[in-house]
C-alpha cells in the first residue's frame, strides 16, 4: 500500500481539497509554492499513462475545477500541471500556481509550512471550488 493509498484510506492525515469515487486531491505538505496540490486516482497504478483510459480521463476532469480554484486563490498567471511520478509509486499530477516556467522546477527547495498555514491554504482553495 502506497503512502497515497494510506492518505485516501484516512490512515495518514491530509489537507484534503476534494474527492469523488475515483479521485482524491490534497495539498502537498512540502510544496514548491503555496497552493501546490496533488491529484491522484484511488487505484494504485505507478505510471500515470498505465491508468485505464476512463480513470485517466476522470483524473483530468476532476483536476479542472481544482485548478480553477487554485487560480482564484493565489496571485498567479495560471495553474500549471506537472507529471513527474518518481517520488511515490502511485500515479499523480501536481497542480501548482505559476507565474513563470521556473515555478515548476522540482530541483528548487521546498517550502516548510506550518499546519496552520496549510489549513489556511486548504480552506482558501476549498472555498473557491465550484
Amino acid at each position: 500500500m502506497t503512502i497515497f493509498s494510506k492518505i485516501i484510506a484516512g490512515e495518514i492525515p491530509s489537507y484534503k481539497i476534494g474527492e469523488n469515487e475515483k479521485c482524491f486531491a490534497f495539498l502537498d505538505i512540502f510544496p514548491l509554492v503555496k497552493g501546490h496540490t496533488l491529484v491522484i486516482p484511488k487505484i494504485e497504478v505507478d505510471n500515470l499513462f498505465d491508468l485505464p483510459p476512463d480513470y485517466l480521463a476522470e483524473l483530468i476532469q476532476f483536476a479542472q475545477p481544482v485548478a480553477k480554484a487554485i487560480e482564484k486563490s493565489f496571485d498567479c498567471n495560471r495553474c500549471g500541471m506537472s507529471v513527474v511520478g518518481l517520488e511515490v509509486p502511485h500515479a499523480h499530477i501536481h497542480l501548482i500556481p505559476i507565474n513563470a516556467i521556473d515555478d515548476l522546477n522540482f530541483t528548487r527547495g521546498k517550502l516548510n509550512l506550518s499546519p496552520g498555514q496549510l489549513k489556511e491554504i486548504q480552506e482558501k482553495i476549498v472555498s473557491n471550488l465550484g
